[in-house]
């Protein structure tokens, strides 16, 4: 009888522990200041509110944030990369035309023309041309001078403070946005630079 008893409290307990868990998830959905995801938002995760970033995405500013984060016209169609030069900004677009995400970016000392490209490589991990790690790099585009562009994020996370001194045509990321784009871009994946 003692081992049925003590599979009843085990039990109870099991029941109690639960509903506490359930209790706390509801109270963390209905918190005011929890941010909207990615998804619903159609956001990176990169730079967002909290993480010293710009992207705030939230309610009281939402056609105006909608409109500024908007997918460029004159992008092309269909899934592709779009990377916008003056906005320092990066769409994954799927292929209906629509932002699965889009982020800030921090380009290096050169920029790609604007253009159609195709993913050419990429490298789970390498050292970057400023000597740091990074990780999920996607490579675009090599010019006649011999800059490859390409985007990846720093394993640290830390943004590039690059030299004027050297032309370089990384794009960093922030470490979430760089995973998001190696799962988007596969080789032969178009890239569109704009203006």
């Amino acid at each position: 009888m003692a081992r049925s008893s003590s599979g009843i409290f085990v039990a109870a307990l099991t029941a109690a522990a639960l509903a506490g868990v359930g209790f706390l998830a509801v109270q963390a959905e209905a918190a005011p200041d929890r941010p909207a995801s990615a998804h619903a938002t159609g956001q990176g995760s990169g730079k967002a509110k909290g993480d010293g970033g710009s992207d705030k995405g939230t309610a009281s500013d939402g056609q105006g944030q909608a409109q500024a984060n908007a997918v460029p016209e004159g992008s092309g169609t269909g899934l592709r990369v779009v990377y916008a030069l003056s906005k320092k900004r990066v769409w994954l677009v799927g292929s209906d035309g629509k932002a699965t995400r889009t982020y800030e970016v921090a380009p290096s000392t050169v920029s790609p023309p604007p253009g159609s490209y195709k993913v050419t490589s990429r490298d789970p991990q390498v050292t970057g041309s400023d000597g740091i790690p990074i990780e999920h790099v996607v490579r675009f585009h090599r010019d006649a001078a011999g800059i490859v562009f390409g985007f990846s994020a720093a394993v640290d996370g830390s943004s590039p403070k690059p030299d004027a001194a050297k032309k370089t045509g990384g794009i960093r990321e922030q470490p979430a946005d760089g995973r998001a784009m190696w799962e988007f871009a596969v080789n032969n994946t178009k890239v569109v630079v704009v203006p």
